[in-house]
């Protein structure tokens, strides 16, 4: 099992087969906050996109590699408007 604690911020997350999935903001629970610059265009742009830690495979050095390939991990993304409730 992976060391989530070892997530930090700005490290690059990766899908399994090496693709930019976004960028560490913080780990919040089990869900890690990808930055806003990372979140995509459209009806996305400007919100906080969500990935599970389950999701996480392994930590190689600043990158934090995904079980699952870029274009399948993004579909699992959750997304937030920035509103608390």
């Amino acid at each position: 099992m992976t060391d989530i604690s070892q997530i930090k911020e700005h490290m690059e997350v990766i899908g399994a087969d090496g693709t930019h999935v976004g960028t560490v903001d913080r780990v919040e629970g089990e869900r890690i906050k990808l930055t806003k610059k990372d979140s995509g265009e459209g009806s996305h742009k400007g919100h906080h996109h969500y990935i599970s830690t389950a999701l996480v495979a392994e930590i190689e050095g600043q990158k934090v590699r995904l079980s699952a390939n870029g274009d399948v991990a993004v579909t699992f993304e959750e997304e937030s408007d920035g509103g608390q409730a």
